[in-house]
């Protein structure tokens, strides 16, 4: 039986809208994949790169290319401060480095001086609900974060003055800190004259005099050749502090639930292999370290004293409204595995 006028219409009309369907489609090509530009200020050889390389990797092995990853290490787009202004705007896509305040202020907690005994309560309290909760928190300010490593390990001091044995020896040093108030507030407390300058500018301070010491990762003291500048290193394990891995929340929910899910799955496994590389390679980077700097280990009854003198940092820092005793107690039962 022939179709009808109207029937041969409709499928008339029908192919119609399938040609220009097509012609849409192939005027617009293949999908281009989404880009995510990163960079930190570490050199290329430093765990931390090592590990955003790795990241490059498997994000694009694991989406098929879907997502290409342009990564940019050594600070060649910016000191720390630059970087995350630019995770703010998607100019970057994402960072990893000192500026995590910007996400939330109470990963503080993880700064506060001699809150840690070793890498096993570093590792669990970063694992931890409680560092979960606090990841989240970036989301009011724009970012997501994936995981939340340790970084870089537990910090030191090195100076070209005189060697840190008594908490007193710290008077009347100038020592870079880095631009948190956790560190800033010990050093002063110590007796110190804290001076925040960028990361990437440690070396020349060094160098010249403007600084007489820094506190810092053992492997970013050796990969920044900071230690070619400073003649002693002093080692309590006062400090470790996070490595949240800062992304761009814009740029993240316009991903499909797909490639959110991979890209998620692929963050905790590059953290995870920047967090093993940095624990292995820690008495590695001291053994270099001792070789060339004077070094002494703060032991028994002076480190007790240093113990007592930090404790102002936590009532200052409770105060100022970042985080609660509450939160502090949370963070002690995390490490341990309570």
């Amino acid at each position: 039986m022939p179709p009808t006028r109207m029937t041969a219409a409709a499928n008339m009309g029908a192919l119609a809208c399938i040609a220009v369907a097509l012609a849409a489609a192939a005027c617009a090509g293949p999908q281009q994949p989404h880009l995510f530009r990163y960079a930190n200020a570490q050199p290329a050889q430093h765990p931390r790169s090592i590990s955003m390389a790795y990241f490059e990797e498997i994000l694009e092995d694991r989406t098929g290319g879907r997502i290409e990853v342009d990564n940019h290490f050594g600070g060649s787009l910016g000191t720390e401060r630059e970087l995350m202004d630019m995770v703010a705007l998607n100019v970057l896509q994402g960072t990893r480095g000192g500026l995590f305040f910007d996400v939330s202020p109470k990963y503080f907690v993880f700064l506060l001086p001699f809150l840690l005994e070793d890498w096993d309560q570093a590792l669990r309290l970063v694992s931890s609900d409680f560092a979960a909760s606090i990841n989240l928190e970036g989301r009011r300010h724009g970012y997501h974060v994936p995981a939340c490593g340790i970084s870089q390990g537990f910090r030191a001091h090195t100076n070209s003055v005189r060697p840190i044995r008594e908490p007193e020896d710290f008077k009347g040093l100038k020592l870079r800190v880095p631009p948190h108030e956790p560190n800033v507030i010990l050093t002063d407390i110590l007796g110190a004259n804290p001076q925040e300058i960028p990361f990437t500018e440690v070396y020349q301070a060094a160098r010249t005099g403007v600084i007489d010491g820094q506190d810092n990762a053992l492997s970013n003291i050796w990969d920044t050749r900071v230690h070619e500048v400073q003649k002693y290193l002093s080692i309590s394990n006062y400090m470790a502090g996070p490595d949240p891995f800062i992304v761009n929340l814009e740029w993240y929910e316009a991903l499909s639930p797909e490639l959110r899910t991979i890209l998620d799955a692929a963050a905790r496994d590059a953290i995870s292999y920047s967090d093993r590389m940095n624990r292995d390679s820690e008495e590695a980077y001291l053994n270099k370290l001792s070789e060339v700097l004077e070094t002494n280990w703060i032991e028994g009854d002076a480190l007790e004293r240093f113990r007592e003198a930090a404790t102002p940092v936590y009532d200052i820092l409770v105060s100022k409204g970042y985080f609660t005793w509450d939160d502090i107690q949370a963070a002690r039962r995390a490490a341990e595995g309570e």
